[in-house]
C-alpha cells in the first residue's frame, strides 16, 4: 500500500535517497524502504523529512479523500 510521496518529493526537489540520508542521519536502506513504501517512518520523523524538504508534512502523504 503506498502511504508516502517521498520519492516522488524528493524528484521534485531534484534530491536523492543518499542526499535525505545523510540529512537526516539515517542509513540509505532506510530511506530507500521509506520511497519504496516496504516500511514507513513515525510522525517524527516524516516531520524532519518535511523540514529537511522544506515542504507541508501533508505533501508528503498520499491524500485519502
Amino acid at each position: 500500500m503506498t502511504i508516502n510521496r517521498i520519492k516522488v518529493v524528493l524528484a521534485e526537489k531534484n534530491k536523492k535517497n543518499k542526499w535525505l540520508a545523510q540529512e537526516l542521519g539515517k542509513s540509505q536502506s532506510t530511506i530507500s524502504n521509506w520511497c519504496t513504501n516496504e516500511s514507513q517512518p513515525s510522525l517524527e520523523t516524516l516531520q524532519e523529512v518535511a523540514n529537511v524538504l522544506n515542504v507541508d508534512i501533508r505533501e508528503l502523504l498520499i491524500p485519502t479523500k
